[in-house]
Parts: structure tokens; C-alpha cells; sequence
């Protein structure tokens, strides 16, 4: 409740003709002030007219004046500043350390605007409380909240990228290796495939690249797939051979609880296949982040992740009896979401940390080129209104459903403050 009390007085959303003290005065909000996030009063150097009176300083928000007491800022020096204390109930009357009274006065709202906020945030039987009124929302007030969500988002997987580069202190091949094992996670699987690359870093894999059987016997072997795989299966026989050696010359342990999951899903999605990728990309030099910043459209990368596997798991699902069809390595949505989590990710944290605006540009040049993503969170978005056209515009409601729809910061959304604001300033 303190929050949106905040949220009104930040944004002016208050019925400005009846703002008065509790004692009478008349109040005008010259200038509301900063918000604090930190210890102290909620809003800096605010200015208010309070009667014929003009003050600056501090503003301090409570649900309960006698919060004032509980919460000790009566003896605390940093309220001394505060000039005006905003409260939901006023049932308790608040002094400086002087025994001067401080201004106090009852926030008041339109009582649409709570009955809007509460069916926003508190509605957990509707996915998408606001539906009914993107509809009536001007189309560029959309596109230019979906435009900063896009942003959002890049930005936000950039920081990932750059938390990792200083995790393995500046190398870039490693960092995209751990991106893209995540990225063919495809989210069932993420976190596993995370913590297996994470088990099996790219400067040891590559001193064994020259093997394409070794590094699968290393894959699934640290992933806990020979345990249970058939070993009457000469493919099978070889990998744990060669899962024994390297285990025995390195002292290397089969991963625990991983909790890798297939239940529920199709062949084609079983994790088997995305690692077997994984080892063919590494016995290559995975020299992948060069690669990807020397490609000049989306296309390249997504031919890159498309190849075709070869041997075993050209034919196979998983560790059982193949078919004699060659099955395609990934199709051509799952490759594109895998340009969009790993290449045009990489591409905007290399230009960001080497100044360079052209790599930046084509990192957003190729979401506008890829096609848009297709999953539960567009269609929803799609049924209320709001279309996709194109991957930059799937990944900003991937963003607003993620960050601000499922999380309830209705407050913090484009369009919840629109329509919260309208409401508050209906009479």
C-alpha cells in the first residue's frame, strides 16, 4: 500500500482541488521531488505550498501517521527536513524533535484508481488483467514501450554475458560456449546444460577436439547418461570406454542431480541431440564468437546452427534403437531462438564493451529481420490486441510478460500507468 502511495505522489495522481492539511490549509504540489530507494525520507527536495507558504524539502508517505512513531523517525535526524507527511489514515499526529508540528495530509484518489490497481495486481485468476483496455491505448504509446522493452531485454542479456566474461576473466570463447550450452537448453533444460559446460570448460574440451567421440564420451558422460544408457549398444560401449579413461586420468566425476527432463516432451526436444551439437560445435575450435561477428545477416547464423549432425545421433533421439530417416538437427524456429539468445546477445555485448555502435546496430538490425518468436506469450498478447511482427518485437513481450505481468509491477508498466493515471484523474 506504501508503495502505491508512493506511486501517486510520484507521478501527480492526486485530486489536486481538494488537497488540504488535516488542520485546513490548502496544499499545491510545486515539484513532488527524487524518489528515495534508500534509508530516509521517501522523496528529496520536494516543494510544496502549503497556505500562502512556500517550503522545500522532504517528503515522508505512511499508510498510518502513527507509522511515524513505530518506525522511530521522531528520533531520527534525518526527518528533521521533512516539510509534509502524506498519509492514508491520519490517526496520530507527528512532531520534529522541537515539538514543531509537521504538515500533515490525507492522500486522496479517485476511488477508481484502486479498485484499477487492486484488479491489475491482485487478479490471479486472469493472465492478463489489462486486456480489455490495450484495445482503447494509442498505438504509438505501444510501440514506443515495446521499442524500450526490447532494449530491456538485450541490455539485460548483455549484462548476463558481461557478468560471465569476468567470471572467466575476459574470454570471450568461453563465455559464448556457456551461452549457447544454456541457450540449447530451449528453458526445460537450461539449467543443466548451464552446469554441465560450466563442468567442462572450452580450454579442456579443446585440447581433446580432434575426437568428436570423445568429447560426446565427455558430454554424456558428465551428464549422467551412461549410467542408465544401454551398454549391449557398441556406440554406448565406445562412450563409456572413453568416459572411463578420461574419468580415471583427470579424476572427473559424473555431475549429480542435474534434473534433466523429458517427460512430457517430444524425441526431438530430448537433451541427447543438443548436446551431441554442442560436442560437433567444439570439435570444430569453437571459434564461434568470431564467427559471429564477422556474419552479415541473420541467415549465417542461423545455416551455423542448422548443420547437420552426423554418426549416431544423426539418426537418434536418444540412446535406444535409431530409425533409418536422417533427422534435421534443429528446425529453423528452434535455430532462429538460438541466434536470438546467443548470436545477437554476444554481438551487442562485444560492441558495448568495445565502443562499437555498428555491432550494436546490427544486433537490433537482426531481431527486426528474424521473424517473431511463436509461444503461449504472443499468442496471449496477440489475442488481446497486441500483434507480433517480428523477433524484436516477440522478445519485448517475452520481457513485459516476464519482468512486469507475472511479477504484478503493474506500477512500473507502460501501459498500467496509463491506465492507472487515467483513473485517478477521473472525477
Amino acid at each position: 500500500m506504501e508503495r502505491l502511495m508512493q506511486y501517486v505522489w510520484q507521478h501527480r495522481l492526486l485530486l489536486h482541488t481538494d488537497m488540504t492539511t488535516v488542520d485546513g490549509q490548502h496544499v499545491a504540489v510545486i515539484d513532488p521531488g527524487r524518489l528515495n530507494t534508500d534509508a530516509g525520507p521517501d522523496f528529496f527536495n520536494a516543494k510544496v505550498r502549503i497556505g500562502d507558504q512556500i517550503w522545500v524539502g522532504d517528503v515522508e508517505i505512511h499508510v498510518r501517521a502513527s507509522d511515524w512513531h513505530r518506525h522511530h523517525h521522531h528520533t531520527d535526524k534525518a526527518y528533521e527536513s521533512v516539510i509534509l507527511h502524506v498519509v492514508d489514515r491520519d490517526d496520530a499526529q507527528v512532531c520534529r524533535s522541537n515539538g514543531e508540528v509537521i504538515p500533515q495530509m490525507l492522500m486522496n484518489c479517485n476511488a477508481d484508481f484502486h479498485r484499477s490497481y487492486h484488479h491489475l495486481v491482485d487478479r490471479a485468476d486472469i493472465d492478463l488483467p489489462c486486456a480489455a483496455e490495450i484495445p482503447r491505448l494509442q498505438s504509438l504509446y505501444i510501440t514506443d514501450w515495446l521499442t524500450g522493452l526490447a532494449y530491456e531485454r538485450l541490455n539485460a542479456k548483455s549484462d548476463h554475458i558481461n557478468a560471465l566474461l569476468k567470471e572467466y576473466t575476459g574470454d570471450w570463447e568461453q563465455t559464448c560456449y556457456v551461452v549457447l550450452a544454456r541457450a540449447l537448453g530451449f528453458g526445460t533444460n537450461s539449467e543443466p546444460m548451464e552446469r554441465l559446460a560450466k563442468s567442462l570448460p572450452l580450454h579442456f574440451l579443446r585440447k581433446h577436439s580432434d575426437s568428436l567421440l570423445a568429447l560426446e564420451a565427455l558430454f554424456f558422460g558428465q551428464g549422467g547418461f551412461l549410467e542408465t544408457a544401454p551398454a549391449y549398444d557398441p556406440y554406448v560401449e565406445q562412450l563409456i570406454r572413453e568416459h572411463k579413461f578420461f574419468a580415471h586420468k583427470f579424476s572427473l566425476r559424473p555431475l549429480q542431480r542435474l534434473g534433466w527432463k523429458m517427460s512430457r516432451m517430444r524425441p526431438h526436444n530430448f537433451p541427447h541431440r543438443r548436446i551431441a551439437l554442442l560436442a560437433l560445435l567444439v570439435s570444430e575450435d569453437f571459434r564461434l564468437v568470431h564467427r559471429i561477428l564477422s556474419m552479415s545477416t541473420p541467415e549465417e547464423a542461423l545455416n551455423l546452427f542448422t548443420r547437420p549432425l552426423t554418426g549416431y545421433w544423426s539418426n537418434h533421439f536418444t540412446f535406444s534403437p535409431g530409425t533409418e530417416r536422417t533427422y534435421e538437427t534443429l528446425s529453423k524456429a528452434s535455430a532462429a531462438i538460438l541466434v536470438i539468445n546467443v548470436a545477437v546477445p554476444i554481438m551487442m555485448a562485444y560492441g558495448m564493451s568495445h565502443g562499437d555502435e555498428s555491432l550494436m546496430l546490427k544486433a537490433v538490425e537482426w531481431l527486426q529481420q528474424l521473424p517473431s518468436e511463436s509461444n503461449s506469450i504472443i499468442t496471449l498478447f496477440a489475442n488481446a490486441g497486441i500483434r507480433s511482427r517480428d523477433a524484436f518485437t516477440s522478445q519485448a513481450l517475452i520481457q513485459l510478460r516476464r519482468n512486469y505481468c507475472e511479477q504484478r509491477k503493474c506500477l512500473y508498466c507502460r501501459i498500467g500507468h496509463r491506465l492507472l493515471s487515467t483513473h485517478a484523474k477521473r472525477r
